[in-house]
C-alpha cells in the first residue's frame, strides 16, 4: 500500500489490533471504534412491533446510522422502508434474511425486534459477527440460551445491551441508589405486577402460508409446524414454543427490577400457579399467573404476578414493583416514576418521575468499547429472563422446584432441567461452544 494512502484510521486500527491480539481478545474491530467523526452503521431485525421504536430511538442518536431493515414479511418490510424514506429523506436497504446482515461488513451494530424465540440466537450470531447487539427483552427463551449468550458476548468481546429501558431512568437509579442506602430499612421482599389487557385471541386454526411471509425463517429454531394467524404477528407471544406468557414479555421489565432492588441472582426455590380461567381460546401460557421466589440464603423473597384488566390497581400500580422494607415501602410505576412511603404512618418520602434514553446509554458503550458503562448488560438479559423461565417451569410441573443458582440447574428434577433448553432445528441451533 502507498504510505500517502495510509488514513489515521488505518494506523489506530492496526495498533488496536495489535493490543487485542496481545492479550488473547478476537481482533475484529468495528469500524466505528477508529474516532470519534465516525458513524456507527446499524441494522434493525425485526420491524413489525418494538422494531419501530428500535428505527426512532437509534435513528435520534448523534452520528448513528439506520442502514438496513430485516424482516421475513415482505409486506412488513416494505412499510416500514417507505415510512424511513418519508421520515428520514433517505432510503434504506432491505433485507429478508438476518444472516445477509450479519455478511455485511459495512454493518458495526444490530438491533433485535424479532419474537422471543429467535432473540438469543440471532445475538449470538450478532456476536460471532463482530457485530454488538441491542437486544429485546427477554434476551433468552429458555435459561441455556442466556448462559450462552453471556459466553458469546465475553468471547467476541461484544457490546451486548439488553432492552430492559427502565435501567436508564434516572428516577429508576435513584430509587434504587435509595433501597442500598437503607431509606426504607431492610429490603426483604420485591412484588412485581403485570396488569394488562389480554383479550381472547380464538382460535383461527391452521390456513396457508401468506405468500409475503417466509415461515421457516419465522419459524427459525422452533420445531416446524403448520401456519396459523394465531401466531403472526403478536399473539405468538402466548405459545410455549415461540414466547413466554406475559411474565416473560411486559414482566422481564418487572423481573429485572425485583432483582436489581433485591440484589439477588436466581433463586432458589419456587413456586408458581395459575391458569386460564377467563378465555375459551387457544392460547397456552396462563392469563393468571402468581409465582413466588425464596432466597432462603439472605432471607428475602420475590413476589410476582401476571393478571389481566378488568383488575384493581396496587397503590395505583398496573405495571411495576413495590418493595417491602422494615422502615417504609417504595412504589415505582412503569418504567421512570418512584414513591417512598415512611414508617407507621406511610409517611410520603422521596420521590421523583424522570426517564432516560436506554439506545443512548448503549451507543456510549459502542464508541467506548466500555462494557462497564452499560446500564442493561448481557447478563441482565440472562438473568431477567432466566427468572421468568423458572416461574413457567414450576407453573408447567406444577409443583414447588428447588434449584441451585450457582450451577444453574434443578436438583434432582430431571423433567424441570430438560425444560432449560430446548430441541432445537437445523441449522437454526445454539450451538453448545459458542
Amino acid at each position: 500500500m502507498d504510505p500517502k494512502q495510509v488514513s489515521r484510521r488505518d494506523v489506530l486500527k492496526a495498533g488496536a489490533v495489535s493490543s487485542l491480539a496481545a492479550i488473547g481478545l478476537p481482533t475484529y474491530i468495528p469500524a466505528h471504534a477508529f474516532g470519534a467523526n465516525d458513524r456507527v452503521r446499524m441494522a434493525v431485525i425485526g420491524v413489525n412491533g418494538r422494531g419501530k421504536d428500535h428505527i426512532q430511538g437509534l435513528s435520534k442518536q448523534k452520528d448513528v446510522e439506520v442502514v438496513t431493515l430485516c424482516d421475513v414479511d415482505s409486506n412488513v418490510l416494505q412499510e416500514r422502508a417507505s415510512e424511513f424514506e418519508k421520515k428520514y429523506n433517505r432510503k434504506v436497504q432491505m433485507v429478508d434474511d438476518l444472516r445477509k446482515v450479519y455478511d455485511d461488513k459495512n454493518i458495526d451494530a444490530v438491533s433485535i425486534a424479532t419474537p422471543n424465540h429467535w432473540h438469543a440466537l440471532a445475538a449470538i450470531w450478532a456476536c460471532q459477527a463482530g457485530k454488538d447487539v441491542y437486544v429485546e427483552k427477554p434476551g433468552a427463551h429458555n435459561l441455556h440460551e442466556g448462559r450462552k449468550l453471556i459466553e458469546a458476548a465475553t468471547r467476541y468481546n461484544r457490546i451486548v445491551q439488553h432492552g430492559v429501558q427502565l435501567r436508564s431512568s434516572v428516577a429508576i437509579q435513584e430509587a434504587i441508589k435509595h433501597l442500598r442506602d437503607g431509606l426504607i430499612g431492610n429490603v426483604y421482599m420485591a412484588r412485581g405486577l403485570v396488569f394488562k389487557w389480554r383479550p381472547d385471541i380464538g382460535n383461527k386454526g391452521p390456513s396457508p402460508v401468506p405468500s409475503e411471509l417466509n415461515w421457516n425463517m419465522w419459524q427459525g429454531p422452533a420445531q416446524e409446524k403448520e401456519f396459523s394467524k394465531n401466531y403472526v404477528h403478536y399473539n405468538w407471544h402466548w405459545f410455549w414454543d415461540y414466547g413466554n406468557g406475559d411474565i416473560g414479555n411486559q414482566g422481564i421489565h418487572e423481573t429485572d427490577l425485583c432483582m436489581w432492588g433485591l440484589d439477588v441472582g436466581l433463586p432458589e426455590e419456587i413456586t408458581s400457579g395459575g391458569g386460564k380461567f377467563l378465555w375459551k381460546d387457544c392460547k397456552e401460557t396462563p392469563e393468571t399467573l402468581t409465582s413466588v421466589y425464596k432466597y432462603p440464603s439472605s432471607g428475602k423473597v420475590i413476589q410476582f404476578e401476571v393478571r389481566p384488566w378488568m383488575t384493581n390497581k396496587e397503590d395505583g400500580v398496573e405495571i411495576g414493583n413495590i418493595f417491602y422494607g422494615d422502615k417504609g415501602y417504595m412504589v415505582i410505576n412503569g418504567y421512570d416514576d418512584y414513591k417512598t412511603f415512611l414508617g407507621k404512618e406511610r409517611t410520603p418520602g422521596p420521590a421523583r418521575k424522570e426517564g432516560g434514553d436506554h439506545y443512548a446509554n448503549f451507543i456510549e458503550a459502542v464508541r467506548a468499547r466500555d462494557k462497564s458503562k452499560q446500564n442493561g448488560p448481557v447478563e441482565t438479559a440472562h438473568l431477567a429472563s432466566g427468572i421468568a423461565h423458572l416461574g413457567n417451569i414450576a407453573y408447567r410441573l406444577g409443583r414447588t422446584l428447588h434449584f441451585d443458582p450457582k450451577n444453574e440447574v434443578f436438583i434432582g428434577d430431571k423433567d424441570a432441567n430438560q425444560m432449560l433448553t430446548r430441541k432445537y432445528r437445523a441449522p437454526f441451533v445454539v450451538p453448545e461452544k459458542v
